[in-house]
């Protein structure tokens, strides 16, 4: 499993299925010893679903990887975003996505999060493939 970010910004801890060129499946558990749970929210903490989102963008990108040696995948957009229930902190949180389509270096991607049976996540990202210059 490999990408490009670094803790504390890494937000996949296990990589459980990745079919490349086509989905995967990956899990997060946000701990509550995490400072972002000190003011999200004081008192009834919850996995903000920027992060949720960031989640599933990281998970996509473990599904292709950048045409050229030195590339790299950006977040591009996070398209009808939905968060039907709350992930609380230390819930394994289950993270799916799907390679919908693909247009030169853009990626679209299916994607929703789960903590059980509820679903905390479901929408769309696109990738967008980068170069260093």
């Amino acid at each position: 499993m490999h990408l490009p970010h670094l803790p504390p910004f890494l937000f996949v801890d296990e990589g459980v299925t990745i079919k490349q060129g086509f989905s995967a499946h990956c899990r997060k558990t946000f701990h509550s010893t995490d400072p972002i749970f000190k003011g999200h929210f004081p008192g009834n903490p919850l996995v903000p679903g920027a992060l949720l989102a960031e989640a599933l963008a990281q998970t996509s990108g473990l599904i292709v990887k950048p045409s050229k040696p030195g590339g790299y995948l950006l977040l591009a957009a996070i398209q009808r975003m939905k968060f039907p229930n709350s992930a609380l902190p230390d819930e394994c949180i289950d993270l799916f996505s799907s390679l919908a389509t693909r247009m030169e270096a853009l990626f679209r991607f299916e994607v929703y999060a789960k903590v059980a049976e509820r679903m905390v996540a479901e929408g769309e990202v696109v990738l967008c493939e980068s170069h260093e210059e």
